[in-house]
């Protein structure tokens, strides 16, 4: 297990899960389902049963640090990877995957967002275990693929075929194509294929294979950050990062390597996940009455309402009427009343806000 690393990525504001998630206190570090422990404790403890604590390093906002170390107890300041800018995902794979290769080249590492859910965890433990055992025997890019139980338009979908070669976890496929959050018709067009998979966002592999993988595909940001190799891990890499990130240009580890890549396998899995990305995705994991409402509150009244999500403080006495599919929110003086199926357009409603009432909400 020593060779096994993780990397959290716990940089990100959650802006679809406006307004409980706000810039100062995003989604990942809240317990949006009352379980008790926050995203971020749930993603930790999760790799706990995969790797050794000392391997697990959190990528974050310069701004978190103080709520990554109050949410991990006795995390190592050095296991803690400070971000200066929100750069999208490549930089913050680069950054981890560059520092991790300096101190062990053997290094495989399994890069996980920090606000998922995942509630089959011994299934999702064999399954990390089978995708580490491929990106040891070979140069290979792994992603983690989820069987799609619906035509949901804000995932993206990864297309597989049948590997060339006999593959010891018959889940394991290749990689055809990636689709980018498709429109409903193309959604229920990949559900009825049988050949699509969600894609989950982890992804598994040896430094040396992303590397490789960035030098070919992204040499901009493998020369950036291919310059710090004397100094990660040393007391000049938070000077070299924040310089490094000037000069980084905002894209996704999708973009910059998985899509233009040709080593790339998938292994499809039930582990119980859900990016958790909307209020609707929340929806179908929090308990339901009879009709189908999902009420996280203590002082809730519903009258002639269904299907709809409602998340307000305990002390909030909430009196809803006639409502039918909607999502209501409350925190912190800011009310939230949308219809589920216009979610998407919750960033939009961010934007505004921020335009015109200031900084402050959001």
């Amino acid at each position: 297990m020593k060779n096994n690393y993780c990397v959290i990525m716990a940089g990100g504001i959650g802006s679809r899960f406006w307004p409980m998630s706000r810039t100062s206190h995003p989604k990942q570090f809240m317990d949006i389902l009352g379980t008790g422990e926050t995203l971020l404790q749930q993603t930790y403890n999760r790799f706990l049963k995969l790797c050794p604590k000392e391997n697990i390093y959190i990528v974050t906002n310069d701004s978190y640090v103080g709520l990554v170390n109050e949410q991990i107890k006795g995390i190592k300041s050095k296991n803690i990877l400070s971000e200066p800018a929100r750069k999208n995902t490549a930089p913050c794979v680069a950054y981890a995957c560059y520092k991790i290769a300096q101190m062990n080249p053997d290094a495989l590492t399994v890069i996980a967002p920090s606000d998922h859910l995942i509630t089959k965890e011994d299934t999702f433990v064999k399954a990390i275990k089978a995708c580490y055992a491929k990106a040891a025997s070979e140069d290979c890019l792994v992603t983690l693929g989820i069987n799609p139980s619906r035509p949901d338009t804000g995932y993206g979908y990864i297309q597989f075929k049948e590997s060339e070669i006999a593959e010891k976890d018959k889940r394991i496929k290749k990689v055809k194509t990636f689709t980018e959050k498709p429109d409903l018709e193309m959604a229920k067009f990949f559900l009825q294929s049988g050949d699509f998979l969600w894609n989950s966002g982890i992804f598994i592999w040896s430094v040396k294979s992303v590397i490789k993988a960035f030098e070919k595909h992204c040499p901009d940001m493998d020369a950036i950050f291919k310059e710090g190799n004397d100094k990660y891990n040393t007391p000049q890499e938070i000077d070299f990062i924040n310089k490094a990130y000037t000069s980084c240009k905002n894209i996704s580890i999708d973009y910059a390597i998985m899509e233009k890549a040709e080593n790339v396998y998938v292994r499809s899995s039930i582990i119980g996940w859900s990016d958790l990305g909307t209020w609707g995705s929340l929806y179908e994991h929090v308990k339901q009455d009879d009709n189908k409402n999902a009420v996280v509150g203590k002082n809730v009244m519903l009258y002639d309402s269904k299907n709809c999500i409602v998340n307000v403080p305990k002390d909030k006495l909430v009196i809803m009427q006639g409502l039918d599919d909607y999502i209501v929110v409350e925190s912190d003086g800011i009310l939230l009343i949308c219809k589920k199926e216009d979610e998407q357009q919750i960033r939009n409603f961010v934007n505004d806000v921020k335009v015109n009432k200031g900084e402050k909400f959001v």
